[in-house]
């Protein structure tokens, strides 16, 4: 895993093509905005669980995009 700082108004970029911008931080919680091509799924850790939960007949595979939380952290 990689871990990185970012202050608010910084971001990162993923594969080229996805932006995540570090939008708020107040307290515990940090508020990110994330550009991303209409082809990338981007999805709270906890709805991507939940869908692959409940999607009968699919195989597990690892997202082939970032699809996991990149969203309010709590």
């Amino acid at each position: 895993m990689l871990v990185l700082t970012r202050r608010v108004n910084e971001s990162i970029v993923i594969n080229d093509d996805v932006s995540v911008l570090v939008v708020e931080v107040r307290g515990d919680r940090v508020r990110l905005g994330i550009e991303a091509p209409k082809d990338v799924t981007v999805h709270r850790k906890e709805i991507y669980d939940a869908i692959k939960e409940t999607t009968p007949g699919k195989p597990e595979k690892k997202p082939k995009h970032v699809r996991h939380e990149l969203a309010d952290v709590q």
